[in-house]
């Protein structure tokens, strides 16, 4: 009998025993008996943070494929207009693998304890909830014994940072599998060029480059809040525009290709310098923008063997768009990203200059595996009915570290080290575990419905001083 084989056999002994667990626990809970039943290979999986993204990491676990069936089977969110449109999208395009009855679509800022509920130990819980929230649903995952899948960023500042990672040493005690949604690395022109430039093709790395500019996205800028929303549920459905939910567009936007080339050097950047600029604050109707974020952002981060990561990000209209990165070498040079946060072909020239006549090597993707998106599902999945050791939190939170050092370091004026960020005593948003609907926003507006904003060289303890 093949190893598969005896891997698959054992997971199905396993959700036999996990099924009447449920069967029993659903007495109790109120979760029909019926989701479970007794001998079942499925795995379920619980969508929490219907957003964009939540519905699109949701079908790519709908469509992973040869690796037993997988089943949306709860959703819960804080906004019943994500939700709902999710779910039509999500039902109308994979049919029957969608069984989220009313019952099992929960509204609320509890609704990912009732989402994770609906599922046995082995399923798999998705966050794709602003990243605040990760360390207060990443808990109840692990208590659950369920496999998580959670989207970037991690963290979004020091004492966040240092409780996800205590919260991790328990997921891999009970050697639990979580993939965390930084997709470059399960681009396969990125794991070849990562190969490759680790074995010494291009000789040592003297400079990596990177580069995201073009206009507005997402919620990047935001108006004041309008009537009929209170300021923690404008936030929270704004998110990019505020830095306590999710790092601010920078760690949002930029994450990717800090990461991608931390790994290419094979090291972390251990302190940052940078500079960056509110330049147009103003809507074409003459209404102020008042979310947190700058407009452009130029970071110099260090690695300890002083070279360095040269990175620019910029989101304005009518001006030069680049979103690509290169790393430059002793022996030559590669570009990593041509276009996007990981778009290939990556190449490797022998000189420091991309040009076609000097490229000695570029990535040949196989048709069914150029997707990083559902690459990364593949893999976790596999790693869950293989039973391989398999967890992406330690080096998601710390690329969410050095994220927001370079981002710290141009909100304060000053140059920000890794030990710095990681021991800032500055929580933006605490108690996120204990709120309700009608809780007060972290992030208070004054008088004129302004938010508080960076004042580099003025507050430079912190990214942004509260209004008092």
């Amino acid at each position: 009998m093949s190893q598969t084989t005896n891997t698959n056999t054992s997971r199905r002994d396993f959700l036999k025993t996990t099924g009447r667990i449920a069967a029993t626990s659903a007495l109790v809970t109120g979760i029909a008996p019926s989701l479970h039943a007794a001998g079942s290979n499925t795995i379920n999986v619980a969508l929490i943070g219907c957003g964009g993204r939540g519905g699109g990491a949701a079908n790519n676990a709908l469509s992973v494929k040869g690796r037993g069936p997988i089943k949306l089977v709860a959703m819960a969110d804080v906004f019943e207009s994500k939700l709902s449109s999710r779910y039509k999208y999500l039902k109308d395009r994979h049919g029957v693998k969608v069984d989220v009855p009313k019952s099992r679509q929960f509204l609320g800022f509890d609704g990912y304890k009732k989402a994770m509920d609906c599922l046995r130990p082995g399923d798999i819980a998705i966050f794709t909830t602003p990243p605040a929230f990760r360390w207060v649903h990443y808990p109840y995952a692990i208590e659950k014994g369920l496999n998580v899948f959670m989207e970037k960023p991690v963290t979004v500042d020091g004492p966040t940072s240092k409780r996800m990672f205590k919260i991790n040493e328990a997921a891999k005690a009970k050697n639990l599998k979580v993939g965390v949604g930084l997709n470059s690395r399960h681009a396969r022109h990125l794991q070849e060029l990562a190969k490759r430039v680790h074995d010494g093709e291009i000789g040592e790395i003297i400079m990596e480059r990177g580069y995201r500019m073009h206009g507005p996205a997402a919620f990047f800028q935001s108006l004041p809040k309008p009537a009929g929303i209170s300021d923690l549920m404008y936030q929270i459905q704004r998110f990019h525009s505020f830095i306590w939910a999710s790092g601010g567009n920078f760690n949002d936007f930029y994450i990717h290709i800090v990461d991608h080339l931390s790994w290419m050097k094979n090291a972390w950047p251990v302190k940052a310098h940078a500079v960056g600029g509110r330049h147009y604050k103003t809507s074409p109707d003459g209404v102020a923008y008042v979310d947190q974020n700058f407009d452009t952002y130029s970071v110099e981060y260090t690695f300890a063997d002083g070279t360095k990561l040269l990175f620019d990000g910029r989101c304005m209209n009518g001006c030069h768009s680049n979103f690509s990165s290169y790393i430059h070498g002793t022996k030559g040079s590669a570009i990593a990203s041509r276009r996007g946060d990981c778009g290939g072909p990556s190449a490797i020239f022998k000189g420091q200059a991309p040009n076609r006549s000097d490229m000695v090597w570029q990535a040949r993707i196989p048709r069914d595996q150029q997707d990083w998106y559902q690459n990364e599902w593949d893999d976790l999945v596999d790693a869950i009915v293989k039973d391989e050791p398999y967890n992406e939190v330690d080096s998601g939170v710390t690329v969410s570290l050095v994220s927001s050092m370079g981002r710290m370091a141009a909100h304060t004026g000053v140059e920000i080290t890794y030990d710095q960020i990681l021991n800032s005593e500055h929580e933006m948003a605490p108690g996120l575990d204990k709120l309700t609907m009608d809780s007060p926003a972290p992030l208070k507006p004054n008088s004129e419905g302004r938010y508080p904003v960076p004042q580099p060289g003025i507050v430079t303890d912190r990214e942004y001083r509260d209004f008092a």
